[in-house]
């Protein structure tokens, strides 16, 4: 089991009064976790005290603002790799195929493809397979983190951290010039390629 991934994917859950009240375990756990660094894990941590600070409508708001407005931060993995397009479907019965086939039972209202669903799946499973489904997902998880550090918003150090994680090299924020607001022209811009596929090349698709 890997709880820093759990706690990973409680923090980008929808920030109501259970989730919050959970927050000093979760603090917990990321305090003790070996797999961050420094800079991490105080990223990390500012992001849990930002989400428990002041009234828990605030914390809401700040959340569906971010993630439920817009397709370049959407929290649903393969939204971004086929859209809304018949693929995604067939994309959704493979990717529970696979839960069920570990052990995991996808009891939430929540899609398969939801970023905290996948992180409490890959909770339960060893470093390597986790570490292994994270790269796949590096590109758009550099693209979620690129976003949100565009927006100053503390939630960047989750994809961040993920990216470490992953192997792969976190987003430059010194490199990612702030945004007053999110429009649709930078969603756009924002497009990356498939989450779980790796650029496209002559000799290789999507590994979806």
């Amino acid at each position: 089991m890997i709880p820093l991934l759990k706690a990973f994917s409680a923090l980008l859950s929808y920030p109501d009064a259970t989730m919050r009240q959970a927050l000093p375990e979760i603090a917990d756990i990321v305090r003790a976790s070996p797999l961050l660094g420094p800079t991490h894990r105080e990223a990390v941590l500012a992001l849990a005290d930002e989400i428990g600070a002041g009234e828990g409508l605030a914390a809401e708001e700040r959340y569906v603002d971010l993630f439920d407005r817009g397709r370049a931060l959407s929290l649903h993995l393969f939204e971004h790799v086929h859209g809304d397009g018949r693929d995604r479907g067939t994309a959704m019965v493979e990717l529970k195929s696979l839960y069920g086939a570990a052990g995991y039972d996808l009891n939430a209202p929540e899609l398969p493809d939801y970023l905290p669903v996948v992180l409490e799946y890959l909770s339960l499973r060893d470093m390597d397979e986790a570490r292994d489904m994270l790269a796949d997902c590096a590109h758009i998880l550099a693209s979620i983190a690129r976003a949100l550090l565009a927006r100053q918003s503390a939630y960047a150090a989750v994809p961040q951290a993920l990216l470490v994680l992953a192997g792969a090299e976190p987003v430059d924020a010194a490199k990612i010039a702030p945004v007053p607001e999110r429009t649709e022209t930078l969603d756009r811009d924002w497009a990356e390629r498939p989450a779980f596929a790796e650029p496209p090349n002559p000799g290789g698709g999507p590994a979806t």
